[in-house]
């Protein structure tokens, strides 16, 4: 069901055993019982200071995960799959929207979306929540992956663990493989419609997404008709911010062309030591030999892969991705990794 690399064994070993259910239960001490582990988090930023909406759930003094959300823009909704096999498994976690997107404060001041600010955000999270390196994992998916590899180049000191889940080091390589693998598999009078919206700047036109959704999202993004996409992803697209996703992303998943277009960190995320997880999928957006190059480069990598995910592996591979992910978090807590 997986791949791994780095020495790592071909089967995962016996999980660690998860809390007592009592004890992962135990709210004794906590100050978001009240709110059913909701908590609004007051961030500094340049343009003052704004509230971030986090929420637990579980006990577990060991292994904390902290879920950063693609995009940028989007929500925390998506991940609520994780309630399936988090409590279960002991791991305790934290739902949480970036500033900007639905459950948080969203100031219009274009200047807040960039990379570092939204580094110096995670760390203040961090810090309000409580999470330290015996017991702080952090996993980002797409955008959040770009977001999670920044925030461990300058703070991988804070960290137990890394997962960086679908999202290439490098956008100039994610547009040349969309251009170059995935756009020729593509009905190529769609993709010239689409190419032409997007010159006219017309992405807003409600053909845009019916074209997008059956010839792309529906075979790269989550591999389920649209139709059938489960509640959390509805909720995630249908309460994303584009005044943050356009800017940063550009108006679709089909590459990108906003102001991340030009990040690359393919050399120096080899500096990053702490034990790292990277997740791709075979019909992933994100070029699947290349999230395997990036495990193999890591000091302490490991590589998941998803036989029959896409870029929402969780949802279209859920039984391989969970089922590596908790390997994952068992073993460095185990101080098997």
């Amino acid at each position: 069901m997986m791949a791994l690399v780095a020495g790592c064994a071909s089967k995962p070993p016996a999980a660690s055993p998860a809390p007592a259910a009592s004890a992962y239960f135990d709210n004794r001490g906590r100050d978001d019982v009240l709110s059913g582990g909701v908590k609004m988090i007051t961030v500094s930023t340049p343009k003052g200071q704004f509230k971030v909406w986090t929420r637990r759930v579980g006990n577990n003094p060991r292994i904390k995960v902290l879920l950063l959300h693609g995009g940028p823009g989007m929500t925390h909704e998506y991940f609520e799959m994780f309630d399936s096999f988090f409590p279960g498994a002991g791991v305790e976690y934290y739902f949480y929207d970036q500033l900007g997107s639905y459950y948080s404060d969203q100031p219009d001041h274009p200047e807040l979306w960039v990379v570092p600010r939204f580094v110096e955000e995670v760390e203040q999270v961090r810090v309000a929540l409580g999470l330290d390196k015996g017991n702080f994992y952090l996993l980002g998916h797409s955008w959040g992956g770009i977001l999670a590899v920044e925030y461990a180049l300058k703070y991988q000191h804070n960290l137990k663990g890394l997962i960086i889940s679908n999202m290439m080091m490098s956008i100039p390589a994610y547009n040349e493989y969309a251009e170059k693998v995935i756009m020729p598999t593509m009905d190529q009078a769609v993709l010239a419609e689409i190419k032409k919206i997007e010159a006219e700047g017309k992405t807003a036109d409600p053909r845009y997404l019916e074209l997008l959704t059956p010839h792309h999202y529906e075979k790269h993004l989550l591999r389920l008709p649209a139709a059938q996409w489960p509640d959390p992803v509805n909720r995630t697209f249908k309460h994303v911010n584009n005044k943050i996703y356009v800017p940063m992303q550009g108006p679709s998943e089909l590459g990108a062309s906003g102001t991340l277009v030009k990040w690359d960190r393919t050399a120096e995320v080899k500096t990053i030591d702490v034990p790292t997880l990277v997740i791709g999928a075979q019909h992933d957006t994100m070029d699947p030999a290349h999230m395997r190059r990036l495990a193999e480069s890591l000091p302490r990598g490991r590589y998941l892969h998803c036989p029959a995910g896409s870029h929402m592996a969780m949802y279209d591979d859920q039984a391989t991705y969970v089922a590596g992910l908790l390997a994952f978090l068992n073993d460095v807590d185990a101080g098997r990794f």
